[in-house]
């Protein structure tokens, strides 16, 4: 039985590669690619010389059984993408599931990330992050997909093409409002910029410019006292009374009740207790 790498690839430089990355492609039988002819450019440049296989999104499960047969044959297969680790938000999960199901071994070798070296550049909380890939393309699509994460207080990383990011920009700005973006083009390349603004600034900067390169946006969460002060609004124009049946109404006892509410309202719940008495 062989043995599957999945190899993470330089982002932009080519001297971010790791020395197991390397051992591993030069002693492969075989090498799975997203797009040959970028792939064969690293390989070249490390004069690595292995056959090549085509592995992209449109043809990933086709191509994931022809890569388990190898594999079962005792082949030993690296899969690359463009740049970064495959599976994340490129090709590779499919034949991940795939060798977890029929039992054959396979290593992920770590490297350049574009997720992690944004959101360290962009100067924001690092201590929680929720990674959303590229958004839906549809602009229905992607509101519904904002609106679901806009109370989120994590920081908020995307990737975005050139030709889509006015839209995204104004969908984040309609959506979660005037936050502050850090945008990270071109990382680790010539031309690398990391731009720091408020959403609307960034429209404004963008606007009528000819925009080249890859994104990675990097937006600040929901700030706690924004988010406390929403749901203290929310319950404004319900008694405190009305809000305890209305937990009430919904099976909970009385106790769990004064519970929620005083949650909900973000007071003790000595202070929402004595609204229950007569309930």
């Amino acid at each position: 039985m062989g043995k599957l790498f999945l190899v993470a690839t330089p982002i932009g430089n080519l001297k971010d590669i790791t020395l197991r990355a390397l051992e591993t492609l030069e002693s492969v039988d075989l090498i799975a690619a997203e797009d040959t002819r970028q792939s064969l450019k690293l390989l070249n440049h490390f004069n690595i010389k292995k056959p090549l296989i085509s592995y992209y999104k449109y043809n990933e499960n086709g191509k994931s059984e022809l890569l388990i047969e190898k594999l079962r044959d005792g082949k030993s297969i690296a899969l690359v993408s463009d740049a970064g680790t495959p599976g994340i938000s490129d090709p590779g999960s499919v034949i991940v599931r795939k060798c977890i199901e029929e039992g054959i071994d396979f290593e992920v070798l770590p490297g350049a990330n574009a997720v992690t070296t944004a959101l360290v550049y962009s100067g924001m909380d690092t201590s929680q992050f929720m990674f959303m890939g590229f958004l839906p393309r549809e602009n229905k699509d992607k509101k519904i997909f904002l609106q679901s994460v806009k109370d989120r207080r994590e920081t908020l990383i995307m990737y975005e093409s050139p030709h889509r990011l006015i839209h995204t920009l104004e969908a984040l700005k309609d959506i979660l409002g005037n936050r502050h973006i850090a945008i990270c083009r071109e990382l680790t390349k010539i031309y690398e910029e990391i731009l720091r603004f408020t959403i609307e600034e960034s429209i404004n900067y963008y606007s009528g410019r000819n925009i080249k390169g890859e994104f990675v946006l990097v937006i600040e969460g929901k700030d706690k006292k924004e988010l406390l002060q929403e749901k203290k609004k929310k319950w404004e124009d319900l008694s405190i009374e009305d809000h305890i049946k209305m937990y009430i109404d919904k099976g909970l006892d009385k106790k769990e009740a004064v519970k929620k509410v005083a949650k909900d309202r973000n007071v003790c719940k000595s202070k929402i207790y004595k609204y229950s008495i007569n309930l």
